[in-house]
């Protein structure tokens, strides 16, 4: 009785080291791509950016017309 418990033990133990190593080395999962913002989160964020003061009137300008240039 004491070896069929120890063998089933073993036995999910090794099953269960397996699974986890197999999981990582294979990967499997999923991909997510990143997702890109649309034309008014980023106007939103370069607004924002402008309010903090991390950018000037003029880099917001240009940034903005970038943007609404690139999207068009």
């Amino acid at each position: 009785m004491k070896k069929l418990i120890a063998l089933i033990l073993v036995s999910f133990s090794v099953m269960t080291f397996l699974t986890g190593c197999f999981g990582l080395s294979i990967g499997g999962g999923t991909t997510t791509k990143p997702v890109s913002a649309t034309l008014g989160q980023e106007l939103i964020d370069l607004q924002r950016a402008k309010d903090a003061g991390v950018i000037t009137e003029p880099e917001y300008e240009a940034q903005k017309a970038k943007l609404l240039g690139a999207k068009q």
